[in-house]
């Protein structure tokens, strides 16, 4: 099944790419974009845009700051999941304090849920700074 893409929200989400949290840079710049199979960072689904997301695993990752928690966002962030899971989609939160202070355990159930999905994941580092900055 292809995943629908509203194309009016793809500015939207290129302009989250370069201005993206300091956890969400963490996460991207040190772990996800070194797996295989890939993830794509703030991609469109529907009328949607997920932190990340990993087509061969069918898994959206979605960091989750002190804004998360309150009643209107905790209700939009519910039928969104609820969206995505029509699609087959499964959603992981992470809150900004697991990145923060249990990275590592972080990227252990990311793997784990890879490989739960049978995608046989791998992560293959290279120079881990921010673009290349020391």
């Amino acid at each position: 099944m292809a995943i629908p893409k509203n194309n009016r929200m793809i500015p939207h989400a290129k302009s989250m790419r370069k201005n993206m949290t300091k956890e969400e840079r963490h996460l991207w710049y040190d772990f996800l974009r070194y797996c295989t199979p890939r993830f794509r960072r703030q991609e469109v689904i529907g009328n949607y845009i997920v932190d990340f997301y990993c087509h061969q695993a069918k898994i959206a990752i979605e960091l989750d700051g002190s804004g998360h928690y309150e009643p209107d966002a905790a209700a939009y962030d519910a039928a969104r999941t609820a969206y995505l899971n029509t699609l087959g989609i499964e959603v992981y939160r992470y809150s900004n304090a697991d990145i923060n202070y249990n990275f590592q355990g972080v990227c252990e159930h990311i793997l784990f849920v890879m490989e739960s999905c049978g995608t046989h994941p791998s992560v293959t580092f290279g120079d881990s700074s921010p673009q290349g900055e020391p």
